[in-house]
């Protein structure tokens, strides 16, 4: 593995979850997560994210996915974290609009190493298929507490809840894949006047 790659694995008495992330891969991933529309957005989350993502999560699903979906996030957060290391030469900030047909999101994210979330997403409906949408929530609060970043999440727009969680994910993933970058006029610095992040 290269050096902007990481694993960690996170089990528990109500989950075992093992995350492969390649900060500078090619969009490609292997996901089982048990909960077939959380694949599908950890899918768009690797594919705009530029990610290389392996995740696989058995949970107890057979009480709901809350404990499985929260518990990727944090343990992707972790990964993040681990595979960004003291974030010397990154841009720091990233942020995406991404439209899908009549619904719109904006992500703003900072690897600012004070974790907070500010989710403003009005889902249309509670559940997409099997998917509780509550669990969005949970799942980009476990990452942003755990990946140690500011996140702010809006759908600005929207009537299709699919679409809603779609235009979330992926404008998050192109957020993340912009603050990750490398800043060819910075290189090597840490990017705060504190000196470290």
């Amino acid at each position: 593995m290269n050096s902007r790659s990481a694993e960690v694995v996170r089990n528990t008495k109500e989950t075992q979850i093992r995350v492969l992330v390649n900060l500078d891969g090619s969009g490609q991933s292997a996901l089982s997560t048990g909960v077939g529309f959380f694949d599908h957005m950890l899918d768009q989350l690797a594919r705009h994210g530029a990610l290389d993502l392996t995740i696989e999560a058995k949970g107890d699903l057979h009480i709901d996915g809350h404990h499985t979906i929260e518990d990727v996030g944090i343990t992707l957060g972790q990964a993040v974290a681990k595979a960004a290391g003291d974030k010397a030469g990154i841009r720091r900030y990233g942020h995406a609009y991404v439209p899908l047909d009549e619904a719109l999101s904006r992500v703003v994210v900072d690897f600012s190493g004070r974790p907070g979330l500010e989710w403003h997403v009005p889902f249309t409906r509670a559940m997409i298929g099997e998917f509780d949408v509550d669990l969005a929530h949970e799942f980009f609060q476990g990452f942003a507490n755990h990946a140690l970043v500011t996140l702010h999440v809006d759908n600005l727009r929207g009537d299709n809840a699919h679409h809603q969680c779609e235009t979330v994910f992926k404008a998050f993933a192109r957020a993340l894949r912009m603050a990750l970058e490398p800043d060819p006029r910075a290189a090597g610095v840490v990017p705060s006047t504190k000196g470290t992040l």
